[in-house]
């Protein structure tokens, strides 16, 4: 039970909301700030935060009061101004994996989703087959599972149910995935993306050995060579092609729109039938499986509960279709991400129209190259990719390497690459080019508004008359 009044500074971060909308319907006082909300953007996203009891304030600092706990997200900076009053009233202040870690570790039964990619994708769906098997659980993700969506909760990346079975995505790249002590930990792999593979190998060891489990992907060659490092008995494999796995997947269908598999354990064969696409997903559900499974939940039945699985906003999400162009929006921002999505599309025809938008000039610096490799690999002739300028919130980040080195890096190997700053000039370039069997693609992580572009672009299209 949560005694104080917590402020949320950042409160409509995707990591902050469904965890202050946890924290709420416990009963607790809660309130919170948001530069975005003093900027005017997403407004419809604060609504729904007052909707539920939750006081908004400038991030002045004039909502702290005495008695609060100050619960801050990685955007916020020790010098605003609500962090400089929190200091001046001697509030307890903790970030938000400090806060989350409270919660989770002390559940009585919890699961931590950890890894590159898939995170979000595998604790909706661990919460899901959960949900449909009548065990309540409580559900922190960083997404809007589309299972939970209602009319009163648009926002529905939050479940609240018992806080005595709690699952949630954590996060490596801040180092805070040291803090969660969960009964069961899933890894679902390990690639390039905040941090160095040699500073994400110790995350992840002390990650899986601070649990009670460890559910593995052991397709992956990074999360198979951290599984050495686990007692025997702790872990539990899945795998496509790994024959050591404890949970087989087998007979692998993608189509357009799902994928179907068959999974084998302890003699027994399961079908898996998706609603979501492409080889990462039937991963992706193997891990939930093997999770669900440790709970105590029948394969059979999580296996079932997965054909109703709905999927995540901004997770390959058909946005729209207007003049035989379907608008596809994707969380898709890392080179191992990247590359699924683009493998996931290309398996079925129509033309790409690509307008990716960087998360930031330091993911650029970091992993520009391996960036440049996924599109090079992933982008067929005839694709196009429309760069504008990264996402830049302020700071004194280094700013050298920007959209138009990395649209030099894809010219320079024959890809079709653009480079336009302002993310509404491309709007028009993408509405004038597209064809009828063309799919556009919004690409892009760190930015709320990208759903409202290409829900513009939708719009648009169905407006305009498209060539043949």
């Amino acid at each position: 039970m949560i005694d104080s009044p917590v402020f949320f500074s950042g409160i409509g971060g995707s990591g902050m909301l469904p965890l202050a909308s946890i924290v709420r319907a416990s009963g607790a006082k809660v309130a919170g700030s948001d530069r975005s909300l003093d900027a005017g953007r997403t407004p419809h996203k604060f609504d729904y935060l007052r909707s539920l009891g939750i006081q908004l304030f400038p991030q002045d600092g004039s909502g702290l009061q005495d008695g609060m706990t100050l619960v801050t997200s990685a955007a916020v900076e020790d010098t605003v101004p609500d962090v400089v009053r929190a200091r001046e009233l001697r509030l307890t202040h903790l970030t938000r994996p400090q806060f989350l870690a409270k919660l989770l570790n002390a559940a009585l039964r919890s699961v931590a989703v950890g890894g590159t990619s898939g995170k979000s994708t595998v604790t909706g769906m661990i919460g899901w087959i959960l949900h449909a098997c009548h065990r309540q659980p409580t559900v922190m993700n960083g997404a809007v599972m589309k299972n939970f969506v209602t009319p009163a909760a648009p926002f529905a990346s939050a479940l609240v149910g018992d806080p005595e079975l709690f699952v949630s995505e954590v996060d490596e790249s801040d180092g805070s995935i040291a803090l969660y002590r969960p009964e069961i930990a899933v890894l679902t792999n390990i690639s390039l993306d905040h941090k160095e593979m040699d500073e994400l190998r110790t995350l992840f060891a002390h990650f899986l050995n601070a649990s009670r489990k460890a559910v593995l992907n052991l397709d992956d060659p990074e999360t198979r060579a951290l599984s050495a490092t686990v007692p025997v008995g702790k872990v539990i494999g899945f795998g496509f092609d790994s024959p050591g796995a404890d949970l087989m997947g087998k007979a692998l269908q993608l189509d357009a729109d799902g994928v179907s598999f068959a999974v084998e354990t302890e003699g027994e064969r399961h079908e898996v039938k998706l609603r979501v696409p492409g080889r990462h997903n039937a991963s992706n559900a193997l891990a939930a499986i093997a999770a669900a499974r440790a709970l105590g939940v029948p394969v059979a039945d999580a296996a079932a509960a997965l054909g109703r699985f709905e999927g995540l906003r901004r997770r390959l999400e058909t946005v729209g279709e207007a003049s035989g162009v379907r608008v596809i929006d994707d969380f898709a921002h890392n080179p191992d991400k990247i590359a699924a999505t683009l493998a996931t599309l290309r398996a079925h025809p129509g033309r790409l129209l690509i307008m990716f938008q960087p998360h930031g000039y330091g993911p650029l610096s970091k992993m520009g190259e391996q960036l440049a490799d996924a599109f090079v690999a992933g982008m067929a002739p005839g694709d196009r990719l429309y760069l504008p300028d990264p996402v830049y919130q302020g700071g004194t980040v280094e700013r050298t390497r920007g959209s138009d080195w990395l649209t030099e890096q894809l010219k320079e190997r024959g890809r079709d690459a653009v480079h336009i700053a302002e993310r509404a000039t491309i709007g028009n370039a993408l509405v004038d080019e597209a064809k009828a069997g063309d799919r556009i693609l919004v690409m892009g992580a760190r930015d709320d508004t990208l759903i409202d572009f290409a829900r513009e672009l939708v719009e648009r299209l169905g407006s305009s008359s498209l060539g043949a």
